[in-house]
């Protein structure tokens, strides 16, 4: 059995930590090029030099989400890089500073917007493109599990991301004649670099999360890639339009 990603070429991005970094590492394994994007520039040139000694292909482009002009770049560049685009891991994001809904910051909202929700849509736009020339390809969007359900902590955060469900799902339905197949996931508590911001901003908020799992364990960034690398490949070819929970069983 071939690997779930051979001959695949895929952008990732957000990939230069975390979830993103974990999906680039996982995704080459899995027999896929790869197309790393952040701001992080050190990070990902540390991540593509990982890949190709383990004998992948993979290259990094400049990413800012905040930049409408630079996501379009950056999907532009994939594109250039292998003469086609077959799936994209839409896992950027920015975290808000934690509070209340009445003490959300209009710079933070305006923040969410244009990197958790804009950028999903720019972005969105632009891999389609590429991927009718060459006769479909896959996308999967990073959501939240704080977008199902009242987000109190997080309520920007939560509102972009519940709105990235409604494109994800829209995109899938719109784009589905075309051989374009658009999935979300929704992960819980992960041990990431954003949880640990969250913890520094507000202490506690670790060991509450991990109490909301019944498995009694945040995931690891590689245990929600797997459900990502699944999603792009043609082994999910009859999965559209799907949001499906990454938690951990914290959304049951």
């Amino acid at each position: 059995m071939t690997n779930m990603l051979t001959g695949k070429v895929v952008l990732i991005t957000g990939a230069s930590r975390g979830i993103g970094a974990a999906a680039a590492h996982l995704f080459a394994r899995e027999g896929a090029s790869v197309v790393l994007a952040a701001r992080g520039a050190e990070a990902l040139d540390k991540i593509v030099a990982e890949i190709r000694a383990d004998g992948g292909v993979a290259d990094a482009v400049p990413l800012d989400l905040a930049d409408r002009a630079s996501v379009r770049a950056a999907v532009r560049r994939a594109g250039e890089l292998h003469g086609r685009l077959d799936g994209a891991f839409n896992n950027g994001a920015a975290i808000q500073q934690p509070g209340p809904l009445d003490t959300t910051s209009d710079e933070d909202i305006d923040n969410q917007f244009e990197v958790n929700f804009r950028a999903h849509w720019i972005a969105m736009n632009a891999e389609a493109e590429l991927m009718r020339a060459s006769g479909g390809g896959a996308i999967v969007n990073t959501s939240s599990i704080g977008s199902r359900r009242a987000n109190p902590a997080l309520p920007a955060y939560g509102a972009m991301k519940r709105a990235l469900n409604s494109i994800t799902e829209t995109a899938a339905v719109t784009w589905a004649a075309q051989g374009i197949r658009v999935n979300g996931i929704t992960p819980g508590g992960t041990a990431t670099e954003m949880i640990e911001q969250w913890e520094a901003a507000t202490p506690g908020i670790k060991n509450g999360i991990t109490a909301s799992i019944p498995r009694g364990r945040m995931a690891e960034p590689g245990e929600v890639a797997e459900v990502a690398a699944w999603l792009l490949s043609d082994r999910a070819a009859a999965v559209t339009g799907a949001i499906i929970p990454v938690d951990g069983g914290a959304g049951a």
